[in-house]
C-alpha cells in the first residue's frame, strides 16, 4: 500500500523521489483527543444562536478558521455573512465553553510518532486554525522538545485558512522545505484538502467519526486508523520514502 500510493505521488506531481526533511502535524485530532470537545462546543454554541448545524458539520469543517465556521453557518440559516460583532460574540462563547470543556487529553500514539520522525531527522511543526495565544506552553508541555514558534502556523499567521493550501504552504516556508520534501499528517477533510493542494504527501489519520471514504475523497495518499497504527508503520513508511525512485 505504501509504495503504490508514494508512486502515484510522485506520477501525480511529475517527482523523481520523495526526500523528507519535515512533518507537519495538525492539532486538534491529531496531537490531542480534542475535536469531540470542539464540536460539542461549537453545536452549543450554533443551538443557542438559532443556527443550522449538526455535529458532524464541525467535524467536517474542522480546520476552517473560527470566522469562516462561524460564516458558513450564517450564510445557510441567514443567507448572509455575520457582522464582527456577532462573530466576536459567538466565537467567545464558542472558546469558552471549549476551554471548560477540553480535557488535554493527549491523542493515543501522538507521542510515538513524534520521537519517530524525531529518531528520522525530520523536523516537526504545527499547522492549525487554532487560535489559542498559550499554544506553545500546552505544546510543549505535553510534547516537550518537538516544536518551537518559529515552527508554528496558526490562526495568528494566515488570511485565508484551510481548505485553501496556504497554511501548509506557510508551513513549507517555516520549514525551509519544498512540497516533495514533507509530509502532513491530519485527520479533517479540510486538513487534507488544503495539503494535498499544497502538493504535499498527505497522511490521513481517521481519529473522529467521519468515514474513511470522507478522507479518501479529500485526496489523502495514505489513511491509518490512528495514531498508533501510524507509528507502528513509520519505519516502512520511511524505508519505501527513501527507497523509491521513479525515472525521469
Amino acid at each position: 500500500m505504501i509504495q503504490e500510493a508514494i508512486t502515484h505521488y510522485l506520477q501525480k506531481h511529475s517527482q523523481t523521489c520523495l526526500y523528507p526533511k519535515a512533518v507537519l502535524f495538525d492539532m486538534d485530532g491529531v496531537l490531542y483527543d480534542s475535536m469531540r470537545f470542539h464540536a460539542r462546543a461549537w453545536y452549543e454554541v450554533a443551538t443557542r444562536h438559532h443556527l443550522i448545524a449538526s455535529i458532524e458539520d464541525f467535524y467536517l469543517f474542522e480546520g476552517r478558521t473560527g470566522e469562516g465556521t462561524i460564516n458558513e453557518l450564517f450564510q445557510r440559516t441567514f443567507h448572509r455573512n455575520a457582522t464582527e460583532e456577532e462573530t466576536r460574540t459567538i466565537y467567545e462563547e464558542k472558546s469558552d465553553l471549549f476551554r471548560a470543556y477540553n480535557d488535554g487529553t493527549p491523542m493515543p500514539g501522538a507521542a510515538d510518532v513524534l520521537e519517530k520522525v524525531k529518531a528520522s531527522g525530520l523536523q516537526r511543526l504545527v499547522v492549525t486554525g487554532s487560535g489559542q495565544h498559550s499554544l506553545i506552553d500546552k505544546l510543549n508541555h505535553t510534547y516537550p522538545g518537538h516544536f518551537s514558534r518559529e515552527k508554528m502556523v496558526t490562526a495568528f499567521d494566515v488570511k485565508i485558512g484551510k481548505p485553501h493550501p496556504e497554511p501548509y504552504l506557510m508551513g513549507l516556508q517555516k520549514a525551509g522545505v519544498k512540497a516533495h520534501e514533507a509530509f502532513v499528517v491530519e485527520n479533517a477533510p479540510m486538513g487534507v484538502e488544503a495539503a494535498v493542494a499544497a502538493g504535499i504527501f498527505t497522511i490521513a489519520v481517521n481519529t473522529g467519526p467521519l468515514p474513511d471514504q470522507t478522507l479518501l475523497d479529500a485526496g489523502a495518499d495514505l489513511l491509518y486508523p490512528d495514531m498508533n497504527a501510524l507509528a507502528n508503520d513509520w519505519d516502512n513508511l520511511m524505508k519505501a520514502a527513501r527507497r523509491i525512485q521513479l525515472t525521469p
